[in-house]
């Protein structure tokens, strides 16, 4: 009888103390986009994004081009010469998957562009978040951006505006 009415007890104090832990929710989504450097970044990266797209879809068509030459071409060519144009074409295709995995790979031109532009204010929004749940005694904060799978937020838990202040933005 004594264990069972102990075993209530802490079950009703670990209880109580979980109601007693605060919780919180921010849109990052929503303070990325009131940040203006973060938005200037991202367009720089759109902008080399769309460079170095148009860069590998003119290669390919020219590896397109080679080979609609080549099959038209075809009858004409020797054994040899066949060879050499299939060769030449598949060589050509190899530079342009190269240069692709080049910029957009994992660690390509275009990853390290990212890390070199928003990755310091990604860390920057962090310590906010962490600065402000260590201020303001929270326990959790979810990210409803980034597919928490909240299915309901009251907005006043949401201290999304809170972050940008703490960055020194006003909404």
């Amino acid at each position: 009888m004594k264990k069972i009415i102990l075993f209530i007890g802490v079950l009703i104090l670990t209880s109580s103390l979980a109601v007693a832990q605060k919780y919180a929710f921010v849109d990052s989504e929503y303070i990325r986009k009131n940040i203006p450097a973060f938005t200037k970044a991202q367009d720089q990266l759109d902008q080399f994004s769309k460079q170095w797209e148009k860069e590998i879809a003119d290669g390919y068509a020219v590896v397109e081009k080679m080979y609609k030459a080549y099959q038209s071409e075809s009858v004409l060519l020797s054994q040899e010469m066949k060879i050499k144009r299939e060769e030449a074409i598949i060589a050509r295709e190899r530079e342009i998957k190269e240069l692709q995995n080049k910029y957009f790979g994992m660690e390509g031109e275009l990853f390290k562009k990212r890390e070199e532009l928003v990755k310091p204010i990604q860390d920057e929004i962090l310590k906010a978040i962490k600065t402000i749940a260590v201020e303001g005694a929270y326990a959790v904060i979810f990210d409803s951006a980034a597919g928490g799978n909240i299915l309901f937020a009251n907005p006043k838990f949401d201290i999304s505006d809170e972050v940008l202040e703490k960055l020194g933005y006003k909404n």
